[in-house]
């Protein structure tokens, strides 16, 4: 190998010694043949611009070629950049501007954390201040309703002329049968509830809920959550009058215990 070889030659000469084609190493390199070929050739020109270096490096990577080894020439192949050596004074002067930018931005973060009074507010023309300050109303409460609907501004009211609100979400399939009293004059309803399908819908005078599989159903009743007990399952059914009330059943009256008679035969006859 020859001293005055350049990155073309030296290229070339490689990628004969390896017995490779230029066709091969387009199809390994993912290149076109014509990149090749201008490389071997020292044909620069003919590469894109800025894609010298880069495609030679490639290239000289895949045949085994140390390019560093070859300093001088790779030299000759465009886009090498020349350093010039650091300047101490132009280090010292960027070395000052970068410590007064530093000392600046930290005088400007305290005078916006840590106003002084200098700095403070201005006080209020008497006039200003002789005014009553406004006052905010409250905030409304929180909705107490157990399944709020989205989009409502406001809570719907437990009774009204409509009726009574009932509201019924179910965890599984439930039957549910909704039945006014006669004197009511309202139809009675049947509907199926699916998982997190809510029911709402209001009912006038008194009337009575008969759910197949109460356990898995949350009631509620003009505003007012309805603890049925019931377990997975199990029927339950439950009378309201007109205003929502649950009309719970009284329990059973309990018998007073028997009085306990003397046993004769273990006391014996009296003297």
């Amino acid at each position: 190998m020859r001293g005055d070889d350049t990155v073309g030659q030296l290229l070339h000469d490689a990628r004969m010694a390896k017995g490779l084609s230029r066709e091969i190493l387009a199809l390994e390199l993912k290149l076109p043949i014509r990149h090749i070929e201008a490389i071997e050739a020292d044909d620069w020109a003919a590469l894109p611009p800025g894609r010298s270096r880069p495609l030679a490096r490639q290239l000289a990577e895949r045949l085994g070629v140390d390019l560093e080894f070859h300093t001088d020439a790779f030299q000759t192949v465009p886009g090498a950049q020349e350093w010039a050596p650091p300047d101490p004074r132009q280090e010292r002067l960027e070395r000052v501007v970068m410590g007064l930018l530093t000392a600046a931005s930290v005088l400007v973060v305290l005078w916006l954390v840590v106003p002084g009074p200098s700095l403070g507010r201005k006080p209020l023309p008497s006039y200003l201040s002789a005014l009553p300050r406004a006052a905010l109303p409250p905030p409304p409460p929180p909705s107490t309703a157990a399944y709020p609907v989205l989009g409502e501004l406001l809570p719907e009211a437990p009774l009204n002329e409509q009726g009574v609100l009932i509201s019924l979400r179910s965890m599984d399939t439930c039957e549910v049968r909704l039945e006014p009293l006669p004197e009511s004059g309202e139809q009675a309803q049947t509907h199926t509830l699916r998982v997190s399908e809510p029911w709402r819908l209001r009912v006038k005078g008194p009337f009575a809920l008969v759910l197949d599989n109460a356990g898995v159903v949350n009631v509620e009743v003009a505003g007012l959550r309805i603890p049925h007990g019931q377990n997975v399952g199990e029927a339950w059914t439950g009378r309201f009058d007109a205003e929502g009330r649950w009309l719970r059943p009284s329990p059973p009256p309990t018998e007073p215990p028997e009085p306990a008679t003397p046993d004769d035969d273990e006391d014996g006859p009296r003297p």
